[in-house]
């Protein structure tokens, strides 16, 4: 180990005189270092990856990434001849998106690009960036002819056995448990992203994802079937989607792969990222004033067929008005209301009260077996463009379409046509039974949310939810709502088909945890107006964009607690995954802005899990909040500037 470590830091202080064996890319802030390695750099060989991290000393925490593509007409892997190196340039991101757990975004990165040829000479290049949390990199093809099919992406990340993990069992949907493994409980099978790591040292995080994927690939998962501590990127299961589309992505040149991206550093380096967004591509939307982010009332979840029936869409306005939320979704089957009214009887209720309304569609076509209605009219260029000329004349300011149940390059493209269409109208959009994100919503700001996750609709699917949500809820904000907004459909005190084992603590803090621009409220009318006034108002104020995000504790599968900013004003939540014990949680108000008084509304655990507590305080940066948890509990504590 010292003596790989003293060869990386001789590698770096002779960079510009001469190339080592391995070359070596520091990140700006010198605590991330990636390692290129090459049998002879004169020769034919094998070429990887090593990523290493500087705590008090520097640590290999991935020995070895595999790289390579397997192109129809030629290989470009084990026998690559490396030609050159660029010199190391600085990459500096700097951007503001309306929505996310930041409000303006800066990264930076060293970034170089090693060019290799085949044995036929075909050019492949691999772009490494070493960001401040995290490296990316990515294949090039530079050569200006040529449409193949990519038959293999080798890439593959050796991950030792000690290290702890937390992944996902692949489903198509992305709604499954994580669940938490090393040693001799690692099992063997294919990962959703993004996964999750801990050093088997416990000093360093990382999770490892893919961004900026487009039109030229298909999306890709994790595989350790072969190896049981190797996960090599694998492509879409050609059963997937009824076995329409191809899973095999096919590319025309030039051509650039999507980032393969492993996020690094503390736990609290992971949760505040945005490295996924920072790599992805800038939008070219010449105005976003039209996309407007907020809180919305849903009726799927108490009332499954609730859309059907006009008087539940009025009761469900009814709430957004007086929650002051901004919009209510009419989910499936709105096509068949009935009760009272239709379709543009609801439009005209809901536009009366001010709400703005929100619309469900099937994703339609062969790819997925759901017959729920409307169906289709998402389907094609010339579907979308009718559908969404009515609904800019109906005043629909976004919509949900469901049901993708693929990842192959077609189903991509589906996606991103879906959202360029409604951009022409000014719709926002998001979607469910879906990928998980990879960076649209840099490039397509109408892109609000997406599911991707086990959510709370999952209480109505069976009674393993209610027992598994207090941990899962805690296994969230490390994993899958790192790399982008995560539409759970949090914050529901009543039980619907299967009943919580959460606290009403706990539910109400998922309100500030689970971020999400489009953030769906989903319990019925009466779960909200039951409340005390201090947690009614707590929904009707908390925001659904940030300009800050801090994690202040917590540890997967245990518990969270996570601080977000807008304006001068944060928001705390709080919650614990414990079956046995009470916690007592001290939190330092450190973040605070030094010199400032705050009116701090704690709202907590009361003496049972349908129970708060309450507590107003006034705080600055130099003060602590003692807060008491029940089992499976949670709390949320605002924190507003007073003006003296």
């Amino acid at each position: 180990m010292k003596l790989k470590i003293i060869v990386l830091l001789f590698a770096l202080l002779n960079w510009s005189q001469s190339w080592s064996q391995n070359i070596i890319l520091q990140s700006p802030n010198k605590k991330i270092i990636t390692g290129l390695h090459v049998a002879d750099l004169n020769t034919k060989g094998e070429c990887y990856l090593q990523v290493s991290y500087k705590v008090n000393q520097i640590i290999e925490i991935i020995p070895k990434i595999n790289l390579g593509i397997l192109r129809s007409d030629q290989d470009f892997s084990k026998e690559l001849r490396f030609l050159k190196a660029t010199k190391p340039k600085l990459i500096n991101d700097r951007y503001e998106l309306p929505f996310g757990k930041k409000s303006v975004r800066e990264n930076s990165a060293n970034e170089i690009t090693v060019f290799f040829e085949n044995p036929s000479k075909a050019k492949l290049n691999l772009i490494i960036r070493t960001y401040n949390d995290g490296i990316t990199f990515r294949y090039e093809f530079p050569e200006k002819k040529g449409s193949f099919i990519i038959n293999d992406e080798l890439t593959a990340y050796q991950i030792p056995k000690e290290n702890k993990r937390w992944l996902e069992k692949w489903n198509p949907a992305n709604e499954g448990l994580y669940a938490s493994s090393s040693d001799d409980k690692i099992l063997q099978q294919e990962w959703c992203y993004p996964a999750l790591f801990n050093s088997s040292d416990k000093s360093c995080w990382f999770l490892l994802h893919e961004a900026d994927l487009n039109r030229t690939y298909c999306g890709t998962k994790l595989s350790n079937t072969t190896d049981i501590n190797t996960y090599k990127l694998t492509f879409p299961d050609q059963q997937d989607a009824r076995g329409t589309g191809e899973s095999k992505p096919k590319i025309s040149l030039p051509w650039k792969s999507p980032w393969r991206v492993i996020t690094i550093g503390s736990l609290g380096a992971i949760v505040e990222s945005t490295l996924i967004d920072d790599v992805s591509t800038p939008t070219a939307f010449k105005t976003t004033d039209w996309v407007k982010p907020g809180k919305v009332s849903w009726n799927y979840w108490s009332s499954n067929h609730g859309t059907k029936d006009y008087k539940i869409v009025c009761k469900f306005t009814d709430l957004a008005l007086e929650m002051n939320w901004p919009y209510t979704l009419l989910d499936w089957e709105w096509d068949a209301m009935a009760n009272g009214g239709n379709l543009e009887d609801a439009l005209k209720y809901i536009h009366s009260k001010g709400i703005k309304p929100l619309m469900w569609y099937n994703s339609g076509g062969d790819h997925t077996w759901v017959p729920s209605t409307p169906k289709d009219r998402m389907l094609t260029h010339k579907n979308r463009v009718e559908e969404f000329t009515k609904l800019k004349k109906l005043g629909v300011a976004g919509v949900k379409v469901d049901f993708f149940e693929s990842e192959k390059q077609d189903m991509i493209n589906y996606y991103l046509d879906i959202l360029e269409d409604a951009a022409q109208f000014e719709i926002m959009v998001y979607f469910h039974g879906c990928i998980v994100p990879r960076g649209w919503s840099r490039t397509y700001p109408n892109l609000m949310t997406y599911e991707a996750v086990r959510g709370a609709e999952w209480y109505n699917n069976g009674p393993d939810f209610s027992t598994t949500a207090p941990e899962h809820n805690t296994i969230l904000p490390f994993t899958r709502n790192v790399v982008g907004a995560m539409d759970y459909t949090p914050v529901t005190f009543t039980s619907s088909q299967f009943p919580h084992h959460t606290s009403y603590g706990h539910e109400l803090a998922l309100s500030v945890l689970f971020e999400s621009p489009f953030q769906h409220f989903a319990d019925r009318p009466e779960g909200y107006y039951q409340l005390p006034d201090e947690a009614k108002n707590f929904l009707k104020e908390v925001p659904t964009t940030w300009d800050a995000t801090k994690l202040i504790d917590g540890y997967p599968g245990k518990d969270v607690i996570m601080a977000r900013r807008k304006g001068g004003s944060w928001y705390i939540g709080g919650i614990s995954a414990s079956e046995r014990e009470e916690l007592t949680k001290e939190i330092k108000l450190d973040f605070l802005d030094e010199g400032i008084d705050y009116r701090a509304v704690v709202i907590a655990d009361g003496k049972h899990d349908k129970a708060f507590s309450f507590q107003v305080l006034e705080v600055n940066k130099d003060k602590t909040i003692e807060v008491k948890l029940l089992r499976r509990g949670g709390f949320v504590i605002s924190l507003i500037p007073i003006n003296k």
